[in-house]
């Protein structure tokens, strides 16, 4: 340490060695002895710096000796938690009692510590340390304080009183540690306090809070985490308080212990499976002694098994993940550990109404789910956070680890299941007819959000055979699945509902899900399978005579035809298909398919029918109040005015159906509006923000899988970096795009073939002859995505055209 102190400078034992030899002669150095300053977990030598030019006079330092107290020394570095010190010093200003809450190894103890030492001079009187996390009597807890304090026993008096009296007068803190198990002796000793002794401060740990009147709360957040979404490296987790811990703790017992490049990505995902509990952090960095990092993550799955081995002098639950929690579970009631452990069926957390649909019954009745959920986010069990107008009630995965075994031992987690799976089947089923309607963004949200619970629904639907849920929940979400991007895990779902043994009759449900696979299908360009599945849909509907259902059908296959160039051939489908439409007055139908015909109509380069049958389609939409068809419309519209050289009209339109798209999560409409704005741009001469378009839309594109798209977007790029000078680049990534297109047979639309072939015209043209184009064009063939994808993006666009 080398510090400034009121215009002096003081120096550590280290440093003075270092110094002293080559100091001039007008300095001296003073020895203060060993100072207890309060950010360092040991003592440390400190010397005076006196010199002609600095003040002699040594103002007292700010060390903890200075004051009264009893704050133990830390043996480990205090890692993070600024904000948390910061507010907790600002509610103690405010008032006289603070209770910091906070799950089982949160870090409560040590921060309440880390605030003390921090406020040391605010208590002339000093600052006191309680721990009664040994106590099992709740009349030691006065008892115990009062012996801290040095308060003795008066004959005839309750200790409690006496204890008032002789801090009537004082000014001091008195750290009250887990308080949780002693809460109403606690409570009663607090509220004393503050009756009597004005001067005195209470700050309190616990995992609930005390329940008195005058007592701020203020619970305990995780440690800061890494997002395992993004990338990682060591320099970017090096921010987050949850890796810092893990580090510090695991350089304690692993000197050589570093993080790399290639361990990054296992540390972020282990901090944040252990929730950014510090003890359990601590507890999983003590086992690099045998373990790599990317084990101990793998592990994780074991934890109760794998975090043990802490500190051989801590108290016996904080050695243990498991006796950790077993310490909170053991305070509750029968019926907190029954809700306790139904709970942990939710996955990523569940609203009000579900809870008391799951939870309720065999000993927890409905009425007292709400009060029995308050409670345990009172005991920090529970994290309850407000999502909109809805709380949301969420455990910490450890936490739902511990009470899923405990569930599992009570031969109930089947039932529960069960009822957890009927509770998100109603849910999307009652979802489905409103993701087309005017309440479609709403509850686009509400699925994303339930996103999780769904998934484990679905999965224990799959459970049993012959079941019909399954099924069920394919047609319910085929919405979602293609508005959110979720193609490729849809249509897995859906593969896995249809094997179940048993569901192979050719039921309306199943005719649902074989269509809900086509169209995740016909969203990744595979529209081998998604004709073949659209063909069995269609064939058992028309068996069953299930009208609307072979509309949709005919659409859908109207769609695939579309998209491999057979405009006779989709317009016969949605022509079939509208009429059944209209005869049945399916307003949705109506407008889809209207929609298809004008844009068939465009690309048939039948411009007026074109018009009309878009506008048409648009008006149904907007009746309709679906943000995605009116999307679609705007989009489809924007298209043709690009067509026929409006460009303005055509910016316009798109950057309309952009926003719509925007407002309810459309992953492929927003990325399909983005590359259309994107070719607009070019034929505007803006190639900067034409590149920044379609660069954003590849991005999408790529995540969902989207051939056609990502032809779209690199044929965009190639047609800005030929503007640039490097058409010998461009003819590469066309080439790569026309074999894309020819893969996944899926051709330019008739209406975007004249201004595509315009643009490589000019490209060949720019080369000065048709043999280096052809060569560069054939290379392209030949790349694969990624290498054209580097080639389109790249800074320095190759040198083949220098």
């Amino acid at each position: 340490m080398d510090a400034g102190h009121g215009g002096q400078i003081l120096l550590s034992l280290a440093t003075e060695e270092l110094v002293r030899d080559h100091l001039p002669p007008s300095v001296t150095l003073r020895d203060m002895g060993e100072q207890r300053l309060k950010d360092l977990i040991r003592p440390e030598h400190v010397y005076q710096v006196v010199a002609p030019d600095l003040p002699s006079d040594f103002a007292p330092l700010r060390t903890l000796d200075a004051h009264p107290n009893n704050l133990p020394q830390q043996l480990t570095s205090f890692i993070g938690r600024d904000k948390e010190i910061g507010d907790l010093k600002a509610l103690l200003t405010r008032g006289r009692l603070l209770t910091v809450t906070g799950s089982g190894g949160s870090g409560k103890t040590r921060l309440c510590l880390q605030v003390a030492a921090d406020t040391l001079e605010r208590f002339g009187d000093g600052v006191y340390f309680v721990e009664l996390a040994a106590l099992a009597d709740p009349a030691l807890a006065a008892q115990t304080a009062a012996t801290v304090l040095g308060v003795k026993e008066e004959a005839g008096k309750p200790i409690l009183q006496t204890l008032t009296e002789q801090l009537k007068k004082k000014q001091l803190l008195l750290l009250l540690d887990n308080c949780e198990h002693l809460r109403d002796a606690c409570a009663k000793l607090a509220n004393a306090l503050l009756l009597h002794c004005p001067g005195v401060h209470v700050l309190a740990s616990s995992r609930e809070a005390l329940g008195i009147a005058g007592e701020q709360s203020y619970r305990v957040p995780s440690l800061t985490l890494p997002d395992r979404r993004e990338q990682q490296t060591p320099l970017t987790l090096s921010q987050y308080e949850s890796v810092r811990l893990f580090i510090d703790r695991a350089l304690s017992v692993r000197p050589d212990f570093h993080v790399t490049n290639q361990n990054a990505p296992a540390l972020a995902s282990l901090c944040c499976h252990l929730d950014g509990i510090p003890l359990a952090i601590e507890l999983a960095a003590a086992r690099v002694r045998s373990l790599s990092v990317e084990e101990i993550d793998g592990k994780l799955d074991q934890r109760f098994r794998l975090l043990t081995g802490g500190s051989r002098t801590a108290l016996p639950r904080q050695q243990t993940l498991r006796s950790l929690i077993d310490w909170s579970y053991d305070l509750l009631r029968e019926r907190e550990r029954r809700l306790l452990q139904r709970l942990s069926v939710f996955a990523g957390g569940c609203a009000l109404r579900a809870a008391e649909s799951v939870c309720a019954g065999d000993g927890v009745a409905g009425d007292d789910v709400v009060d029995l959920l308050t409670s345990l986010v009172d005991k920090s069990l529970l994290v309850a956070e407000l999502s909109g107008e809805h709380s949301r009630y969420t455990l910490l995965e450890t936490v739902r680890q511990y009470a899923r075994e405990k569930l599992s031992e009570s031969g109930g987690v089947e039932d529960v299941r069960r009822r957890h799976r009927d509770c998100y089947l109603s849910l999307v089923e009652e979802a489905q007819p409103k993701l087309k309607d005017a309440e479609q963004e709403q509850w686009l949200q509400r699925l994303e959000l339930e996103h999780e619970n769904l998934r484990a629904a679905f999965e224990c639907s799959l459970d049993e055979a012959a079941s019909a849920e399954a099924l069920r929940f394919c047609g319910s979400l085929q919405r979602f699945w293609s508005v959110r991007g979720y193609f490729v895990e849809g249509l897995a779902w859906c593969d896995r509902a249809l094997s179940i043994p048993g569901g192979e009759q050719p039921t309306r449900k199943r005719a649902d899900a074989v269509h809900v696979a086509g169209e995740l299908a016909y969203f990744v360009c595979d529209y081998s399978v998604a004709q073949a599945k659209f063909e069995e849909s269609l064939a058992i509907r028309r068996r069953l005579g299930h009208g609307r259902g072979i509309a949709l059908s005919l659409t859908s296959l109207g769609s695939v035809a579309f998209e491999q160039g057979d405009y006779e051939g989709a317009r016969a489908l949605n022509e079939e298909s509208l009429a059944i439409s209209r005869e049945l007055g399916e307003q949705g139908l109506i407008g889809w398919t209207v929609r298809n015909l004008g844009e068939i109509a465009s690309n048939e380069g039948r411009i007026a029918d074109a018009r009309a049958l878009l506008e048409e389609g648009l008006s149904i939409e907007q009746q309709q109040g679906n943000l995605g068809g009116i999307a679609a419309s705007l989009g489809n519209l924007g298209s043709l005015s690009f067509a026929t050289g409006q460009y303005a009209a055509a910016r316009t339109l798109h950057e309309q159906s952009l926003a719509f798209g925007r407002r309810i999560g459309d992953r492929i409409g927003i990325a399909t509006s983005l590359a259309n704005l994107g070719h607009v741009a070019i034929e505007m001469d803006d190639h900067a923000t034409a590149r920044a378009l379609h660069e954003e839309s590849l991005a999408i594109q790529r995540q969902l899988g989207d051939w056609q798209g990502i032809a779209s977007s690199l044929e965009g790029l190639a047609t800005g970096i030929s503007a640039r000078g490097k058409p010998l680049v461009a003819a590469s990534i066309w080439g790569l795009s026309a074999r894309l297109r020819e893969e996944y047979r899926s051709p330019l639309p008739g209406v975007e073939r004249p201004t595509h072939d315009r643009r490589v015209n000019a490209a060949r043209a720019a080369c000065g002859g048709d043999a280096a184009f052809d060569r560069a064009w054939r290379e392209g063939r030949s790349l694969t995505l990624e290498q054209a994808v580097e080639l389109a993006l790249g800074d320095n666009n190759t040198n083949r055209d220098e």
